[in-house]
């Protein structure tokens, strides 16, 4: 993950665990031990509650489940495992993200590029990454586990679905004020 960091930093492209000075999956790694001690919003409570039923139903040994706050829609309601999350062909930005993995995947974190912010700080299992209320497009995002691979897809505004990124490699674009409009996660 180091060597993708590098060639962002090359490229002009923010790296994003660069940016706050650790990588994604040492905040992961943290998060995982604390995961208890995280004080979760109402979206962050749903999708943690997802994430924990398909484990406890067996739906799949790793499970990873997320929400949207899309543009004049709001909270779009718990998706899962490489499920898509979002519109495509409707011009709605994604706003926010909450985002929970199943206990074997350890702990979830994630860093979100805001228009006119730039890259928010990490957020970690369920807690809310984006804004909400503030008509602010999220612009790319990058994910990592504690444990294994999570691998991503955005919808990105006048280009489509990006190629599969993984491992807190950037999905969307910076510098380019295109939105993401849906987005994909499996782990």
């Amino acid at each position: 993950m180091v060597a993708v960091l590098m060639t962002l930093l090359g490229a002009g492209v923010p790296a994003v665990a660069a940016s706050y000075g650790s990588d994604l999956r040492k905040e992961a790694q943290a998060a995982a031990k604390s995961i208890n001690k995280t004080r979760l919003t109402e979206a962050s409570e749903r999708v943690a509650a997802a994430a924990k039923q398909r484990r406890a139903v067996g739906a799949a040994a790793r499970s990873v489940c997320y929400e949207v706050h899309v543009q004049n829609i709001g909270w779009q309601g718990v998706r899962c495992d490489g499920q898509v999350a979002g519109t495509t062909g409707q011009n709605r930005q994604v706003e926010a993200i909450a985002i929970a993995v199943s206990s074997d995947v350890g702990a979830v974190c994630y860093q979100a590029h805001l228009q006119n912010i730039g890259w928010q700080a990490v957020r970690c299992d369920g807690q809310v990454a984006g804004t909400i209320g503030q008509n602010r497009q999220m612009e790319a995002i990058a994910i990592d586990v504690a444990v294994g691979s999570i691998c991503y897809q955005a919808h990105v505004q006048n280009i489509g679905w990006q190629g599969v990124r993984c491992d807190g490699q950037v999905a969307g674009t910076t510098g380019q004020n295109r939105q993401i409009e849906a987005i994909a996660i499996s782990v």
